[in-house]
This record gives structure tokens, sequence and C-alpha cells, in this order.
């Protein structure tokens, strides 16, 4: 993707962006501000004059990997800012790299742009005709992340995210309805719905009333899906907080107003270990609920994330969030050995599972969810479905059905030839499944 400005004149900079995709839209914040300012933004450090690195802190590994890159950037060119996550605990970064220009936290757009002021003026005022309506974007033509909120009001034990990125604050609801219809107009033709916690959406704002196109609307993620739903775009909503208002999406999505994909992070099945993580610890009534959502929406498809080996699981209470799961029957699932993170309140509780014990069950808990999801892929075969072209290569098409999120869950594969472009929406057959991916031949619209 070339987000370079047209100017081969213009001062220039390295731009690195990790972490998770509400970071994603940070950094593609910066860069279109980079660009309207006339900025041009190179792949190499050694073409650029400065380095902007958008940072993650989320669990120690991404910290890890936040520092490494920092410290290539410096070793390859020298003048590096530090954003994100990580720059809200700036004294880590000046512990290890005290040459680093300067610091900002998440979401610090205004401040980060001050920054590359003071160190590389701009050429010339912001004249916006040189930026799209949509913004710089990092992610494909086809599809955008659509960030609702900033911040969370959830205190899990063991997360940081409020720490690093505040309470929750909404974004309004004209405002979001207003970037989306950018976005549709300019090609994309799937949004993928973000925040830290997305059916709070509104919540601190007392759903009040908003406005676009001159119609009063109640901020909540209900009316915004609804809304999102009349754009010719698919809709599809992650990071979705078991809260009781989520049974009023299943409608909306009985209905193909947005796609029938709920991405809820779970994260256990034990009653104990959720309690003790402060997470809703209701497991028979989260088994009610899905089983009511399936019957409402059959095509529903259901993701959801889990932590094994939190302090003080037990083997008993692992073997209960096997057998949650079992119930569950959950379409897409990700799983992660508990990692601690400095600052986070699991850190102090007693009984911590030993490192070895952890990865060992991950790799059971994966084993009984791979059996589960080869179940359910292989009963997909013989169904026709519309699925978005993600990559057109010479002798296979990788596209995506409304089950399959960019990037995290699996793909419908397409063998063959074919004179389609990413974007495109297909009609196929399914052929073949594996634990993961679906195979599938193009329908004759015939």
């Amino acid at each position: 993707m070339d987000i370079s400005s047209p100017s081969a004149a213009a001062p220039t900079l390295g731009f690195v962006s990790l972490g998770c995709p509400k970071a994603t839209v940070d950094s593609e914040l910066i860069l279109t501000r980079l660009r309207a300012e006339g900025y041009r933004v190179v792949h190499d450090y050694d073409d650029a004059e400065l380095v902007v690195i958008n940072t993650c802190a989320f669990i120690d590994a991404a910290e890890r990997e936040s520092l490494e890159v920092i410290g290539e950037a410096l070793e390859e060119n020298g003048r590096v800012v530090v954003t994100g996550c990580l720059g809200a605990r700036a004294e880590r970064i000046r512990a290890v790299y005290p040459e680093v220009l300067a610091i900002t936290g998440p979401h610090a757009l205004e401040e980060v742009m001050a920054v590359v002021h003071a160190e590389l003026p701009a050429p010339h005022d912001p004249f916006t005709s040189l930026v799209p309506p949509q913004g710089v974007r990092l992610t494909p033509r086809h599809y955008a992340y659509l960030k609702i909120s900033e911040g969370c009001d959830h205190r899990c034990t063991f997360c940081i995210i409020p720490s690093l990125r505040g309470d929750l604050v909404s974004r309004g609801i004209g405002e979001v309805l207003g970037e989306a219809e950018r976005l549709v107009e300019a090609g994309v033709r799937e949004l993928l719905v973000v925040a830290q916690d997305t059916s709070a959406y509104g919540r601190d704002l007392r759903y009040a009333p908003g406005f676009h196109g001159g119609r009063p609307l109640r901020t909540d993620i209900t009316t915004l899906a609804r809304e999102l739903g009349q754009l010719p775009a698919w809709t599809r909503l992650h990071y979705v907080y078991p809260y009781p208002q989520v049974d009023e999406l299943i409608p909306l999505m009985a209905e193909g107003l947005i796609l029938p994909y709920l991405d809820m992070p779970l994260q256990h099945g034990n009653t104990r270990v959720l309690r003790a993580m402060r997470r809703p610890a209701a497991t028979e009534r989260v088994l009610e609920r899905l089983a009511r959502w399936r019957e409402q929406c059959p095509e529903l498809v259901l993701r959801s994330t889990f932590i094994v080996g939190f302090p003080g699981e037990t083997e008993a209470e692992f073997e209960s969030l096997l057998d949650f799961l079992r119930e569950a029957r959950l379409d897409r699932v990700g799983c992660f050995p508990y990692s601690p993170v400095d600052g986070a309140a699991a850190n102090d509780l007693a009984d911590a599972v030993p490192a070895e014990e952890r990865e060992e069950r991950r790799e059971r808990f994966m084993e009984v969810q791979a059996e589960i999801s080869r179940d359910k892929l292989a009963a997909r075969v013989g169904e026709r479905m519309t699925v978005l072209v993600d990559a057109v290569h010479e002798d296979e098409v990788v596209a995506r059905s409304y089950g399959d999120a960019p990037e995290i869950d699996g793909n419908v594969l397409v063998p063959g030839a074919w004179e389609i472009d990413p974007g495109d929406f297909i009609e196929v057959e399914i052929t073949a499944s594996g634990d993961h991916d679906l195979w599938a031949r193009p329908v004759d619209p015939a």
C-alpha cells in the first residue's frame, strides 16, 4: 500500500504500527494528518528523516516486541518518536532507550504531530485536497476498522488497558456514521466495528441522542448497528462484552442488516475463575443465551477468546472449561496461556500456574476446539454462500465468508484462475473443509 505524499521533496518519515485494530485506527489518524501536511511516509529507515512507532503493551510479549522495534529503529535511523500503549509507561522506554526523542501515550494525535512539527517542520500549511475523504488506511482498500469508542470501564484483573487508554469515551453517533459513509463511498465493502468494549458504546453519554442527516439517534450499539446495516457493506461486530443488550443485536443479524457474527471474549467457563478475573460469572446463563441466539438466528457464528492457566486455576477448573467449550460449541476460538503483565491485579493472586503447565493446557484446549471446528466446517460442505475476495493469485482466490474476520479466522479458498478483484463479492459452493478453512467453487450466475 502506497501511503506516501506525491512530492518527492517532502520531509520523509518512517512509520511502524504495532498492536490491535484500535491501535491501527490511531495510526491511520496520524498518517492522515501527516499526508495532509505534506509529509512523505517511506518504507526504509535509511530513507527517513524521522521514525514514528505506535507501540503495544497489552502483555509482556507485546512490550518486548515494541522495545525491539524501537531499538532497531534507533540503530538504523537514530531519530525516533514513540507513541501508543507502551508510551503510557515512558519510564520503561527511557530506562532502555534514553535517546528516544519523545514519548506520548495512546490515541495522542495532537501530541505526536506537535513533536513531528518540532523535529521536522511541515513544508507548508495543511491543504486537505491531498487527503482522500476516508483518510489514510493501513488495511486493504475493501475493508476498514471503524473505532467507535476509546478506553474501558471494566477492571479485569488480567488487563491493564484502562491504565493505558483510560475509561470509556464514546464517539458521537453522527461522527461515526459519517466516517462509515465516507469509507463505503471510497470502496470499503466491510466495516469492522471495534472498541475496547463495543457493547458499552454510548453508556458514558447516558445513551443521549445524537444527530445524523438531521435525525435524532440514540447513542447505543443497537441503534448504531441498525444504521450501519443500511449501508451497502458488511458490518461485523468485534469485542462485544456480554451485556443483556446484546440480545437486541441478534434480530438485526437474523434480518440480514449486520453480519450474523459475534465476537464475544468470554475468557473462561468456570465460575470461580471468572470471579477471580472480575468477569461475568453466570456460566449457565451464557449457555442459555447462546442457545436462544442460535434459535433466533441459525446462521449465527460465534467467536471468543479464552485464557488458560490463570493464577489459581486448578486441573478440575480447567476441565470444567473444556466441558463448557464442548457444550458451547463455538465456531471460532482463540486461546492464550495466562501472561503476567506488570501492573495487573492478577499478579498478586496466589497459586501461579507454571509456564509449562499453562502451555500444556492451551494445547489441550485447542485440540478440543479443533475437533469442534472441523465438525462445524464439515457441515458447511454443499452450502452456497456469498464470500468477499481478499486476494487473487495465479492459481487460487482467497476469500472470506460472513463467518470469517480478516487475519484472525479462516478463509474460503477457490482454486483456479479467475477474473475477479479484491473487494468483489462472489457466490460459491463449498466443496471441502479442513480444521479452519473451507474450499469452494464459483457458482454459475445463470
